[in-house]
């Protein structure tokens, strides 16, 4: 019953998220909106144990996302902002409910949640419960899927965010080593 409490809640918190994102127009108020979306995406990630997930979310979604938009907002505030073109939403919607309906049908085939006759609780899941504790030595089965079966695409997964974590400090560190350069130096005489 907590499960589904639970659910409910993360539903309604992202669907209230994105509707009030839909209704902004401050910029940074979409972008704050954007980081809690994706820190209430991880949350459910982490209803459903998926913990590497959840985890990829947290750090590339609400970190680096945000860190990035608020960079690029910071880098073009000095312009000025238009005035938005009057324009009609029908097209836009008429694509999003077209792909929308789409992928719901894509899901029809899906099985179930949870459903142990699905490919993927009958193909490998019982040879990693089975096999990951005595070739691994690790008690946790997602952590060993993750660090030993997995190790080289999690290497990989760290290696984006670390590199999308050092670009963006080249981004922030250069506009700020640009700024001080463009800045008039005051003459020790005028003190």
């Amino acid at each position: 019953m907590i499960d589904v409490i639970i659910n409910v809640t993360l539903l309604a918190f992202l669907a209230i998220t994105a509707v009030a994102i839909i209704r902004m127009s401050n910029l940074f108020a979409i972008i704050m909106l954007f980081s809690m979306f994706s820190f209430l995406s991880a949350g459910v990630f982490i209803v459903m144990d998926a913990i590497d997930v959840a985890f990829t979310e947290a750090a590339v979604g609400t970190g680096v996302s945000t860190v990035l938009m608020l960079a690029t907002l910071a880098l073009t505030k000095d312009q000025k902002e238009k005035q938005p073109v009057a324009h009609r939403p029908w097209l836009p919607l008429t694509v999003v409910i077209v792909t929308g309906s789409a992928l719901v049908y894509g899901t029809l085939d899906i099985p179930p949640f949870g459903d142990p006759d699905a490919p993927a609780q009958t193909h490998v899941a019982p040879e990693y419960l089975e096999r990951s504790i005595p070739e691994t030595g690790v008690q946790n089965v997602v952590t060993s899927v993750l660090a030993s079966y997995r190790g080289f695409d999690t290497l990989g997964e760290v290696t984006v965010v670390f590199t999308a974590g050092i670009a963006v400090m080249l981004l922030i560190g250069g506009r700020r080593r640009k700024e001080e350069l463009e800045q008039p130096q005051g003459d020790p005489d005028d003190a």
